[in-house]
């Protein structure tokens, strides 16, 4: 895989040579960190996601230049029947209005929690074309499809990838998930604004986005804020148990750990970062993750693998040691919905939940988007 310069967001970099083209510009980019676009003339651009490889998108009635590196993929607009694998990527095509460059996916109808997309498979607009690992190659081909965008679960199964390229089809994967930092996760809308030709919307409603956080967030970085909002000194620990009994933790620097702090908290356990490895996640013994978590000022359960939970009894059912936490005493727990992680686009509404849990005596259940307390 060819990767146009490090990722290191600091060095000078140096544009891709590619035949033909003139270098213009490179995309502007907030706080994303796992991609990057660079503009050439004639509308020509090129995507290059870290690790992952590069994607020529080439303007409709355009050709792609002759000479091209063999290990860049070429992506002919318009693209209109993506095979979309990467759930998170569904509610960024939906906020800049391009589901319909969707034909296929690897989500069931019943399996998504975005309401555009279950109506378009409803109306078969988008038809399910199987699972990452299990893709129904034939219908893939007959439907014409121009590029799978998959999540690194992929990475299991290579065979799929190696496969789906021998039939032409570019394999782009998606690295939101390994954005550090959740606003980088919501700025990937301008890499999905690039393939549908609507970069200008993309643009608009990441800033949008942007400034309705700045009456929230501390900015966790180098003590600057976004506003008078500053540390409220609560913990909040953010888990679920697994069926086998343990708690499933984020790390300290994962995307949810971040966003808790620019709401005002602190996230604990802090140090959940014994394995190296890429997952954010990490399970714990309950033991352990008791003596760490029990006095968290808040509690949010992440319901998102096992189902919502609607009452505190349903809570304490997962392990007899829940009782005895601080947050549960004081009646602090919070359980998110199920369409947290669908919803890319809405992370910053949940940055704002959160502060509102933690700044309102008794917030208005009304105004939550993704979290509600457990009576």
């Amino acid at each position: 895989v060819c990767t146009a310069y490090a990722a290191d967001k600091d060095n000078a970099k140096t544009p891709v040579d590619i035949p033909g083209l003139t270098y213009d510009h490179s995309m502007e980019l907030s706080y994303a960190e796992e991609f990057s676009v660079d503009y050439y003339n004639d509308g020509y651009a090129l995507i290059t996601i870290d690790q992952e490889g590069q994607f020529l998108v080439v303007p409709e009635g355009k050709k792609a230049p002759e000479g091209l590196d063999p290990d860049i993929a070429v992506l002919q607009q318009p693209i209109n029947n993506i095979y979309l694998v990467a759930t998170s990527a569904m509610d960024l095509f939906r906020a800049i209005d391009g589901i319909d460059s969707i034909r296929l996916s690897g989500t069931q109808e019943n399996g998504w929690y975005i309401q555009e997309a279950k109506d378009a498979m409803e109306q078969k607009k988008i038809i399910y074309a199987g699972k990452y690992n299990a893709p129904d190659y034939e219908l893939i081909l007959n439907e014409g499809c121009d590029l799978a965008i998959e999540s690194t679960m992929i990475h299991h199964n290579p065979e799929v990838q190696e496969k789906l390229e021998q039939f032409g089809i570019p394999v782009m994967v998606e690295r939101s998930s390994y954005e550090a930092d959740p606003l980088g996760r919501m700025e990937w809308i301008k890499l999905y604004g690039v393939l549908t030709g609507k970069e200008q919307l993309a643009e608009e409603l990441f800033e949008k986005e942007i400034k309705e956080l700045e009456n929230v967030s501390v900015q966790a970085d180098e003590g600057q804020e976004h506003s008078d909002q500053t540390n409220q000194g609560k913990t909040v620990a953010f888990f679920y148990i697994t069926s086998k009994g343990s708690a499933n933790v984020r790390k300290p620097g994962d995307y949810v750990a971040k966003m808790i702090q620019m709401a005002g908290g602190t996230y604990v356990p802090q140090n959940a970062e014994e394995e190296e490895n890429a997952l954010s996640t990490m399970n714990m013994e309950m033991e352990a993750f008791y003596d760490q978590a029990k006095d968290a000022d808040y509690i949010i359960y992440n319901s998102t693998i096992d189902g919502e939970l609607t009452t505190m009894d349903e809570f304490l059912a997962k392990s007899p040691l829940l009782a005895d936490f601080k947050a549960v005493k004081e009646g602090h727990v919070w359980c998110t919905g199920k369409n947290l992680f669908q919803e890319t686009m809405g992370l910053g509404n949940m940055i704002q939940d959160i502060h509102r849990m933690l700044t309102e005596e008794t917030p208005d259940e009304g105004q939550m988007h993704y979290i509600h307390q457990l009576k």
